[in-house]
């Protein structure tokens, strides 16, 4: 754990002033008192904080794909992806998918929620993409609030990402597992389309100007 030195005249000022106080740990060290830090109510203020900034992160994250998709070129979205035919998704279709496997996260882990349709890869289009990024998305927000929430009596306890995988407890790893999925495909979908020469906010990098999207998302905090 960790220790703050404190000279006697800093000690009686902290036992004077300090909100709800309770007598600490103390050691006679050189003169002064080594004093270790046993509040409880910190830890847990620090712990919240963690959390809250994870699910506004989370809640900012879908923010990121309907910027790309409302500055995508509609030519992109069907494209034939450079290489061997057939040997590679569309955008579409990681759009596609990243809805789906939400989907499948949300059936896992949290089957109390309603899960929205999935998309057809070869058939939606940009504006069913949008909508139904935006249902899942919500979803998967109160997924992880539950998953994250210190309530004993808390419903969403594990985390599955399918057959193919462990299930993992609900927690940090869950948050950080779905978050990275999202990003490492976001990044597939502007490479491919500057590759087919409908580059993508080039001129308004909006994916990393996280203070809109916070706002965007409806928050009253910043980023933090």
């Amino acid at each position: 754990m960790p220790f703050v030195l404190l000279g006697k005249p800093a000690l009686q000022e902290n036992v004077r002033t300090a909100e709800a106080w309770r007598p600490p740990a103390c050691y006679k060290f050189g003169g002064d008192f080594m004093v270790e830090h046993t509040d409880a109510r910190q830890s847990h203020a620090m712990l919240a904080e963690i959390r809250d900034t994870l699910l506004e992160t989370y809640a900012s994250n879908d923010g990121m794909n309907q910027v790309i998709l409302s500055s995508l070129d509609p030519r992109a979205w069907r494209a034939e992806p450079p290489g061997k035919k057939g040997n590679g998704r569309t955008i579409a279709a990681i759009f596609a998918h990243l809805h789906n496997c939400r989907l499948v996260w949300l059936r896992n882990s949290a089957p109390h929620l309603r899960c929205p349709a999935p998309l057809d890869p070869d058939r939606c289009t940009m504006k069913q993409a949008a909508a139904a990024h935006r249902k899942s998305a919500g979803q998967c927000l109160r997924m992880l609030t539950d998953a994250l929430s210190a309530d004993p009596n808390r419903r969403v306890t594990k985390f599955s990402r399918g057959s193919w995988a462990q299930t993992w407890p609900a927690g940090g790893t869950m948050f950080a597992y779905t978050f990275s999925h999202e990003a490492h495909h976001r990044g597939q979908i502007l490479m491919l389309a500057h590759q087919l020469g409908y580059r993508v906010l080039h001129d308004t990098p909006g994916v990393w100007h996280w203070e809109k999207l916070w706002k965007k998302a409806g928050l009253s905090t910043r980023p933090r």
